[in-house]
């Protein structure tokens, strides 16, 4: 199993979360209510679809060697 993928594994429940919750937040605090029935479900897949490609792109920054090969100390979401 790759470094890659072992991180990106690693963070994506935590960005399966934000994502989660940001559409529970779109859905319940708008006029989208009346309808949470249904677009709760909807909200649910979408979140565990959309964190994938997420945590896949995240996951080399995250990394020292992506750093360090560029001669930077780091970024806001490295540290």
């Amino acid at each position: 199993m790759s470094t890659r993928l072992q991180i990106a594994a690693l963070i994506y429940s935590m960005i399966q979360a934000v994502t989660f919750g940001v559409g529970a937040l779109l859905v319940l605090a708008t006029p989208l209510a009346e309808r949470a029935m249904i677009l709760m479900p909807v909200v649910v897949v979408a979140s565990l679809v959309v964190s994938l490609p997420i945590a896949w792109m995240m996951a080399p920054r995250l990394r020292a060697r992506f750093w360090r090969d560029r001669g930077i100390q780091g970024d806001a979401i490295s540290g």
